[in-house]
């Protein structure tokens, strides 16, 4: 089974932790909104692009998206 990606994401998640993808896990956590069932970079790069205004850079996102496929491959 293939995860969401928002599902991925919370496998990153370290309340403690430094790195961006880690701040940006911990972050959507919280985002009650964030498209959690959603498997399609279009649609979460749009959401977090007009949503999120937690993540300080797209290429954190582009970053976590690139882990994800290489999880999910």
């Amino acid at each position: 089974m293939r995860l969401s990606f928002y599902q991925f994401l919370m496998t990153q998640r370290n309340p403690d932790g430094a790195d961006e993808v880690e701040q940006f896990a911990n972050n959507a956590f919280f985002d009650t909104l964030f498209p959690k069932q959603s498997q399609d970079f279009d649609e979460v790069s749009h959401y977090l692009e007009d949503n999120a205004r937690y993540l300080p850079s797209m290429t954190i996102f582009d970053e976590a998206w690139k882990l994800y496929l290489e999880k999910m491959n």
